[in-house]
């Protein structure tokens, strides 16, 4: 299977960094679908002038900001309609080391039928409550799904198969904001989906803009990690037998 590539950016008031995230992505050639989650006045009139100056993007405009997650699913579904099979999702913040865009593409062109992940190596300014909620979240992934394949739940800089992706988002109920990274990542692993990891660089700019709520989306986190332990209830003895055969092997 030959994969037909292109790349989504959820972008949310970041229209201080979207631009020279789009100028660099651009130079891979590929469709860059930019979905506008009900951004504020200024970053529309920033990404108007990205969409003027850019001829491989693709807006996606949302009437009112519905979640992260939500502006995944539509890239997605955009991605579908242009008839890509894999896109790589990577956040409009400018925390991730984007030169890695390549290589990870490189690798899901090489393995189409698998999810090419990211784990972060961090430098000095990640938030030390990050840092360690991501260890919170990483064991919970780990128990939900009866092994040690999930190396990192929370980062969003994937290659994502379309076609898993939008199966799983019209089939289930699905978190549409924070916790659709880990969400996404389990189910994709109960369908016996591949993953691969490999290092990205993040870093947390000081004036940079997260959208992330330490108490009211750790709350949605940990009720999305509720409903995926009540889920996995009927596939224990499946995925008991899946490990028990990659032990053996």
């Amino acid at each position: 299977m030959s994969a037909k590539q292109g790349i989504v950016i959820p972008v949310y008031n970041h229209g201080k960094t979207a631009g020279s995230l789009v100028e660099n992505l651009s130079r891979l050639g590929l469709p860059v679908i930019i979905v506008d989650d009900g951004s504020n006045e200024d970053t529309k009139s920033c990404l108007e002038k990205i969409y003027s100056s850019c001829s491989l993007t693709v807006p996606v405009r949302l009437n009112k900001n519905s979640g992260k997650g939500r502006a995944v699913y539509e890239g997605i579904k955009k991605a579908a309609e242009l008839g890509l099979s894999h896109v790589l999702q990577i956040d409009a913040d400018g925390q991730h080391d984007i030169s890695r865009a390549g290589f990870f593409l490189g690798e899901s062109a090489a393995r189409p039928d698998a999810l090419i992940c990211s784990y972060p190596v961090y430098d000095d300014s990640v938030p030390g409550s990050r840092e360690k909620g991501r260890v919170v979240a990483n064991t919970w992934a780990k128990i939900v799904t009866l092994s040690n394949d999930i190396k990192e739940s929370m980062l969003g800089f994937r290659v994502y198969p379309v076609e898993p992706v939008l199966s799983i988002c019209n089939r289930h109920y699905i978190d549409f904001r924070m916790g659709f990274d880990i969400e996404i990542l389990v189910r994709l692993h109960w369908k016996n989906i591949p993953f691969i990891f490999y290092p990205v660089g993040v870093s947390y700019p000081c004036d940079g803009i997260s959208h992330f709520k330490p108490v009211l989306d750790n709350v949605r986190i940990s009720w999305v990690f509720t409903r995926l332990c009540c889920a996995m209830i009927p596939k224990i003895p499946a995925l008991l037998i899946r490990r028990w055969k990659k032990d053996r092997s």
